[in-house]
Parts: structure tokens; sequence; C-alpha cells
């Protein structure tokens, strides 16, 4: 048997038994009313003159994706696993917390972008919803 130093990680070993080289991915399911505002968002983007004009517009629809991920990844399982209510409302102080940082970062940062980065960012949304 290989010592455990030298073993590959379990991740790692189900990837290779299943003859898988596919990059691992996470998805998650949002609603209908935020992927069409993401569809409209990025079509905008996509067929302006200016992509600039609409960093606004980008900046709002990443804190939307990155509150629903949260949402999605962190609280909705603490739910299904009946962590109780003190726990989920720690947890839910917290994520508002990470929101109101966070927040202002994602704004900051896609209101500097230039419109080449803008249709980046727009490309790896798209890329993501599939």
């Amino acid at each position: 048997m290989k010592s455990p130093s030298k073993r590959k990680p379990a991740a790692k070993r189900a990837a290779a038994a299943s003859g898988s080289s596919a990059k691992a991915f996470l998805r998650f399911y949002h609603s209908a009313e935020l992927r069409e505002k993401t569809n409209v968002v990025l079509t905008t983007l996509e067929t302006a003159r200016d992509p600039t004009a609409h960093r606004g517009a980008l900046a709002q629809l990443a804190v939307e994706l990155s509150n629903a991920g949260l949402d999605y990844f962190f609280l909705q399982p603490l739910k299904v696993a009946k962590a109780g209510f003190v726990v989920e409302q720690s947890a839910s102080l917290g994520m508002t917390g990470v929101q109101q940082l966070m927040g202002p970062v994602l704004r900051n940062v896609i209101g500097r972008m230039e419109g080449a980065q803008l249709l980046s960012v727009g490309r790896s949304l798209r890329q993501f919803m599939r």
C-alpha cells in the first residue's frame, strides 16, 4: 500500500478512474428573472457601440449573480441540512456582511474597465451559462 503522502487526492483518483479529462466546475441555478436580466444586460453590452456606457448595468448584474451564488452554495445547503435557526441566521448575517463588502468592490473594478475588458467579462458570463 502506498504511503498517504504519495497518494493522489480522492478527487483526482475519481477523475482518473472515470477517464474524465475535463476541468472541474460548479454551476448554480438562479431565478428565471435573473437569467432574463443576465441575457438582456449581456446582449446590450455585446451590441453597444460603446460598451463602457453599460458598466453600471454589468456591475449590478455581477453583484446580483454573486449574491445568488452565495445563497445557492452556502445558505440553501444549511437550510436543507436543517442546521438550525441560530446557525442559519448567523450564516445569513455573515453573508450580508460579505455582500456589503463585495458589492462596492465589484462596482469599482467593473467601473474602471475598458470596452474590450467588459466584453471579455460578458463572454465569460455567457460561457458560465451553458
